[in-house]
């Protein structure tokens, strides 16, 4: 029996983690403790790590958030083209105004980065990709002339609502969910070409 060497062979720290497991724990942080938690050290400790060796994987933190925003963009694309199935375009904007709720509400911090203004670079085919089903069910509602302005109306007010509710701004009693609902209907009744 050949005798086992008492060498551990050690990994280099960089082939231990990856560009994708760097990208979710940098995400999970993002979500425990918002941006300020989402530093390099932080992030290393989290994968297993020294902090030197993340940077043979991103640049810096701006490239890593940029990276985060990324993939929760990618997160809310996957649930947008799920929420977007049957029904006339009424219900299927009420299902996507939902999804994007529930991914507010699952993903608060994430949420804020997608829709921070211009605080991380996101890339416009991403943006495009995630909104498409959006543009599809406004221009059956508006007319294809007016899908621009019809998705960002909807996507204002979404995001202002969604907001205020993360934010713990409804302070008047009342059920927000049904508010919720109250104004997908009203909004889709809006935009709809008479």
């Amino acid at each position: 029996m050949a005798m086992r060497n008492s060498y551990t062979r050690r990994v280099p720290a960089p082939e231990r983690t990856s560009l994708p497991a760097i990208v979710a724990a940098a995400g999970d942080l993002l979500e425990s403790g918002g941006l300020a938690a989402v530093t390099m050290a932080a992030v290393a400790e989290k994968v297993g790590v020294r902090a030197p060796s993340l940077y043979k994987r991103v640049r810096n933190r701006d490239e890593l958030l940029a990276l985060v925003a990324e993939a929760a963009v990618a997160d809310l694309r996957v649930r947008l083209a799920g929420a977007d199935g049957a029904g006339d375009a009424c219900a299927r904007l009420d299902a996507l105004a939902r999804a994007l709720r529930e991914f507010a509400r699952s993903r608060p911090a994430s949420y804020g980065l997608v829709f921070a203004p211009d605080d991380i670079r996101l890339d416009r085919t991403q943006l495009e990709a995630a909104g498409a089903p959006l543009f599809e069910v406004v221009a059956e509602l508006a007319g294809r002339e007016h899908a621009l302005e019809a998705a960002r109306t909807v996507t204002a007010w979404a995001t202002g609502f969604i907001s205020m509710e993360l934010n713990g701004a409804f302070r008047l009693g009342g059920e927000v969910d049904e508010a919720f609902a109250y104004g997908i209907r009203r909004l889709a009744s809006a935009i709809s070409q008479r």
